[in-house]
């Protein structure tokens, strides 16, 4: 079994069966603020809501963005210690993927990166990701776009505001079968996080 958590927009959690594709469970909601008291709890209902056990699953999925810092990072280091505690491999994706997964292309599939700001990839008719991921104001978008690839200014665009768990899940499981790469594990922020390390303190004079 896989289970597939993301919290790079809202929070998605997801119980899949690789043979057979199925979603068994899934949790999830587009609040962006509560990654960290949502992610636990959905792990657990996701578990016994599916009628496995932690000794179940063989594999987690994880989304590593695009997503602002603070709440994607939750996810991964979800993802990280669970499948740390289980001995079994942490399986990234880059979370845009999943949205564009079994939908007809092209497509721009867009996520909110906070500071008035959207994550954009664009996906060709394959479902192949050639531009991407990326940031853009949206009044910039499609000068942004422009410069990236041109044709994809006129491709539909799917604002999502949670990443399916379930889709990612079985993403996973279908990149497995077929031999194709997962993508890098490491995280897709765009943007530096808000908090900084402070510098030395200024000297006093006496």
């Amino acid at each position: 079994m896989l289970l597939a958590i993301d919290t790079s927009a809202g929070t998605s959690v997801a119980v899949v069966d690789p043979t057979t594709r199925q979603v068994l469970a899934v949790r999830e909601t587009d609040d962006t603020r509560r990654h960290a008291e949502v992610v636990g709890p959905f792990l657990d209902e996701v578990l016994r809501d599916a009628g496995i056990t932690p000794a179940d699953v063989t594999g987690v999925a994880a989304g590593m963005g695009p997503g602002p810092f603070t709440g994607l990072r939750v996810g991964i280091a979800a993802a990280r210690t669970f499948a740390a505690a289980r001995g079994v491999p942490v399986l990234p994706v880059v979370s845009h993927d999943a949205v564009a997964a079994g939908q007809d292309g092209p497509l721009v599939v867009l996520t909110d990166a906070r500071r008035r700001e959207v994550a954009w990839s664009a996906y060709d008719t394959d479902g192949v990701r050639v531009a991407g991921p990326g940031l853009a104001r949206p009044a910039d978008l499609d000068d942004v776009l422009r410069a990236s690839r041109a044709d994809t200014v006129d491709w539909r665009r799917v604002t999502a505001a949670a990443i399916p768990a379930g889709r990612l899940g079985v993403l996973v499981a279908d990149r497995l079968a077929s031999g194709a790469p997962l993508a890098a594990d490491t995280p897709v922020y765009l943007r530096e996080p808000d908090v900084t390390v402070p510098g030395a303190p200024k000297r006093v004079a006496r």
